[in-house]
């Protein structure tokens, strides 16, 4: 095979990747339609709210590892499979296409989540000391308001300035590539971004109630009361 068909190869592979619906399937495993409940976004935070700590967790795991590997991983096997060339340009090919297959999977009719797991794991890959700022930024941002969308929002800007501050030295293309993708994800939130302006956004709440004999958690008991009065009227 010859460097571009590997590239190619790692390409469709990577966006393959992203599209798989982690969030979709959890949920579907413990009998949930998640596309139904909460927000309806396929993502993480939907899945915690609707399913729980753990399977919140697992569900960003995964999204996480499948931006992770396509830039990682991916560009090694292409090197032993005697792809020539270097550099970071098809590490950031395969972080943008899985970061698309996540937002835009084929598998669900180009209607995915916000990329925010999948920006991380791929992050991670190509540019760690900005991950690391990101990071600190989201659990700062999180801790203070228990909005998710304004942590993440923040975290991206946070991303864009460290890796111009971290990374100048490579070279323009990968700062830049990252800011684009970090503009990608507050774009994302841009339903987001108007609700907390007209402070419609809910707040992640990590206490459980009680309702008829069952633990559930008050996010998604306050979205079941919302709804419950929208088909009221």
């Amino acid at each position: 095979m010859t460097t571009a068909m590997i590239y190619s190869v790692c390409g469709v592979l990577a966006y393959l990747l992203g599209a798989i619906p982690f969030g979709l399937l959890i949920a579907r495993a413990k009998g949930v339609d998640i596309r139904t409940v909460g927000s309806g976004n396929i993502g993480a935070t939907n899945v915690f709210r609707a399913l729980g700590k753990w399977w919140g967790l697992l569900a960003f795991a995964c999204d996480a590892l499948k931006g992770f590997i396509p830039a990682s991983v991916f560009p090694l096997l292409a090197k032993t499979m005697g792809a020539s060339g270097g550099g970071v340009v098809l590490p950031l090919v395969c972080a943008c296409l899985t970061i698309a297959g996540h937002n835009w999977p084929v598998y669900l009719r180009f209607k995915g989540g916000k990329g925010v797991a999948t920006s991380v794991g791929a992050l991670v890959g190509l540019a760690p000391m900005a991950a690391v700022i990101g990071l600190l930024t989201w659990a700062l941002v999180f801790v203070a308001t228990r909005y998710v969308s304004a942590a993440s929002i923040a975290a991206s800007i946070m991303v864009a300035g460290a890796v111009w501050f971290f990374y100048a030295e490579t070279g323009v293309l990968l700062p830049s590539v990252l800011t684009v993708l970090c503009g990608l994800v507050i774009w994302r939130h841009k339903s987001n971004i108007q609700r907390l302006i007209h402070g419609s956004e809910n707040r992640f709440e990590f206490k459980k109630k009680k309702q008829d004999g069952f633990k559930v958690h008050s996010s998604t008991v306050q979205w079941l009361e919302k709804s419950e009065k929208t088909s009221n009227r």
